[in-house]
């Protein structure tokens, strides 16, 4: 099956790392399971919001310099397998594209989160 970007999706993609762009829109073409881009780039206050409400841990997040995104299985579901399949995809593009691409859920706690790597793309 073959799936496209929701504006919501193609709005939280605005501001963020164009290889890592590249990544996300490859891997929904590769997908066996639809998915939608909750978030991209933060300003510094929604970063704040989210670590005072224990949503994020840190203040020098990928996602305030564009080299993060936040990712969901559509429809939306919070379960840990759900992401699975979103994850296969986002690795297979990366490899694909020869991306540096670092995964939240293979940290064991942040399943929706990708993120360029810090060796391949500082700030």
């Amino acid at each position: 099956m073959t799936y496209q970007f929701s504006q919501r999706s193609l709005d939280n993609l605005k501001g963020v790392h164009e290889d890592l762009v590249s990544v996300v829109t490859r891997a929904l073409e590769l997908t066996e399971q639809d998915f939608m881009v909750i978030e991209g780039l933060r300003t510094e206050e929604r970063q704040k919001q989210l670590v005072a409400e224990g949503k994020s841990k840190t203040m020098n997040s990928r996602h305030l310099t564009g080299h993060a995104v936040d990712i969901v299985p559509y429809p939306v579901s919070w379960e840990w397998e759900d992401f699975r399949p979103v994850v296969n995809a986002m690795r297979k593009a990366a490899k694909e594209l020869g991306v540096d691409v670092e995964h939240g859920f293979d940290w064991g706690w942040d399943a929706p989160h990708h993120q360029l790597t810090w060796e391949s793309y500082p700030k």
